[in-house]
């Protein structure tokens, strides 16, 4: 199967960047919804409708869900993006719907998306609500789950550009997780189900974007819903949509989510999964904290009359503006920076720091500022 073409075919062109919302994907449910497949299951905390998508009529039941943190969009898009597929009338789409009884809700926290916040309009983190379900969308992703009786639980996500692909100076494009459903992290037969499921993900990524795929952090948090299906019994799969070089409108990203998707689902249709992967699984890079947006490496700056080569770093803060993402550069550290990395890295060999204010970077304060005084950088970046 040619996954390009594939993803080239039936990308949903309606729909991109980062700020996503229910006013985005209404056209989209209105025209899927041709025979009650579109359904209000709930309403949020200022009363929006949370929307289930149900297709398939296969013996497998699938639960999907993203956008339960309102500013990680990616996975919706690949979302509609694999609900195109299955729309196709293709030979594979068939399979799919043959095989499968797919149940999707595409944007579980429609208010934490219009505010661009990763908690509710309570702000609350709503994966860290399973246990206690205060809150309304966390009881509707619950409810559904006890009535649809999944088969297999997809929780789609987002990461922030910090994130590498282990120490090799790679970021995390995509990383999965099988999460614990215990506190020794012990794996049973459901848990080494979603396991086998990831590393066979992992083959097909490793072919796109070898070095590029993380393992998240498996520590066990039963307040976390991935934890708790996983606790119920029920494989689960973390997805984490994160940085691609100078993709942070996560476009290329969405792709790569996309081939995950269909990859999934080409395993479990054909039954294609080796009884056991966890070694392949281990041996998928661990999720760590190594990147910065921007570093600067060896600048020269006056501090308390003292003249030093140093290194600094600038941080994105993605700010929501008049119904549009900025992404505003913050200086957020100053140091040796050993072990890290920078998106955008820039080498000054000795220039000299300086900004309408200051000689020397001074955390939180905006990236615009002088090398030499005739380099001048505006957001981070070298203004031509």
């Amino acid at each position: 199967m040619n996954l390009e073409e594939l993803f080239k075919l039936h990308k949903e062109q309606s729909i991109e960047g980062r700020y996503l919302t229910l006013d985005h994907i209404q056209p989209l449910l209105d025209k899927l919804n041709t025979n009650n497949q579109v359904q209000i299951i709930g309403k949020s905390i200022l009363d929006k409708p949370i929307y289930s998508y149900q297709i398939g009529t296969g013996e497998t039941r699938i639960y999907l869900w993203s956008q339960m943190h309102g500013n990680e969009s990616t996975t919706t898009k690949a979302l509609f993006d694999f609900i195109n597929v299955l729309n196709s009338g293709s030979d594979f789409a068939k399979k799919l719907l043959e095989k499968f009884t797919f149940y999707a809700i595409p944007i579980l926290n429609p208010d934490g998306a219009a505010l661009y916040t990763r908690e509710n309009a309570n702000k609350i983190d709503l994966n860290r609500d399973s246990q206690n379900l205060t809150q309304p969308e966390s009881k509707v992703l619950r409810e559904v789950f006890e009535k649809f009786k999944p088969h297999y639980c997809f929780n789609l996500h987002d990461q922030r550009t910090i994130f590498g692909a282990g120490n090799t100076g790679k970021p995390a494009t995509v990383s999965f997780l099988a999460p614990s459903y215990n506190q020794e992290r012990e794996i049973n037969e459901n848990r080494l189900k979603a396991i086998n499921v990831i590393a066979g993900i992992n083959d097909t990524l490793q072919q796109y974007i070898p070095g590029q795929v993380g393992r998240f952090d498996d520590s066990f948090n039963i307040n976390c819903i991935g934890d708790t299906f996983q606790f119920l019994g029920v494989p689960t799969i973390l997805f984490e949509a994160g940085h691609f070089p100078n993709d942070y409108e996560r476009e290329i990203t969405r792709k790569f989510i996309f081939f995950s998707l269909i990859s999934s689902f080409e395993l479990l249709s054909e039954n294609d999964l080796v009884d056991n992967r966890i070694n392949d699984y281990l041996n998928i890079s661990q999720n760590k904290v190594v990147f910065y947006d921007f570093m600067y490496k060896n600048i020269k700056i006056n501090y308390d009359g003292i003249e030093i080569i140093t290194n600094f770093v600038a941080q994105y803060k993605e700010e929501l503006i008049e119904n549009k993402i900025h992404f505003n550069a913050y200086i957020a550290e100053v140091g040796e920076l050993e072990n890290y990395f920078g998106h955008y890295e820039y080498d000054a060999q000795g220039a000299f720091y300086s900004d309408n204010h200051n000689s020397f970077p001074k955390v939180n304060e905006k990236a615009d500022f002088y090398l030499n005084k005739n380099v001048k950088f505006v957001n981070g970046l070298i203004k031509s």
